[in-house]
């Protein structure tokens, strides 16, 4: 997970600190959302091509901003490139990508069929799974540390009395739990999916 450096701003009392860490801890949830939807499950969904940039006159570029993406069938996605000078770029882009995925074209049109995953496959992508989610905990646990560290600054500098100081520490660490609880779900749901044979 990516986690852009951000200046902290100087947060002047305990609610702010709290909302600030909210507010991150939110965004950490949605990047985890988007890193999962990139992982492949049985089935064909146009968001498994979210990773694939597309050489675009010298920009990598989304897929989805170059054409439409369509699951006509379960195993099937199609590619309607905008400019279709671009289809021989967007396949290659599919081909290189790590998804294993062996893209067609008939000049028009580029169809990616969607092999049912094998055994080895499925575990592949759990493993990717546990490797995203662990990044994203560790991103949960940063802003918990920072968040701790800010209350401390208020306590040193004689904002907050040591109270205070404890039931801030105690609701960071409550958010936190919470936050890692909805991380633990979001994750084994998607590796029932990724495990579920019948998908």
């Amino acid at each position: 997970m990516k986690t852009e450096q951000q200046t902290i701003p100087t947060l002047k009392n305990v609610k702010d600190i709290e909302n600030y860490a909210k507010g991150r801890m939110e965004k950490v949830m949605s990047d985890l959302q988007h890193a999962m939807l990139g992982i492949r499950t049985g089935r064909a969904s146009v968001h498994l091509l979210d990773t694939v940039r597309v050489e675009y006159y010298g920009t990598p570029t989304p897929l989805n901003q170059l054409a439409n993406l369509h699951v006509p069938e379960p195993f099937l996605i199609t590619i309607q490139p905008w400019d279709v000078s671009q289809i021989g770029m967007i396949e290659k882009a599919i081909r290189n990508s790590d998804l294993g995925l062996n893209p067609s074209n008939d000049g028009k049109l580029i169809r990616v069929p969607v092999p049912q995953l094998t055994e080895e496959r499925r575990r592949e992508f759990v493993k990717k799974l546990h490797q995203v989610a662990e990044d994203h905990r560790v991103g949960l646990r940063n802003i918990r540390r920072e968040a701790n560290e800010q209350v401390k600054k208020l306590l040193k500098d004689k904002v907050i009395g040591e109270d205070e100081d404890r039931r801030a520490h105690d609701e960071i660490q409550k958010m936190t739990d919470s936050y890692i609880q909805k991380l633990e779900q979001a994750a084994k749901a998607k590796e029932k999916e990724i495990l579920d044979v019948n998908k």
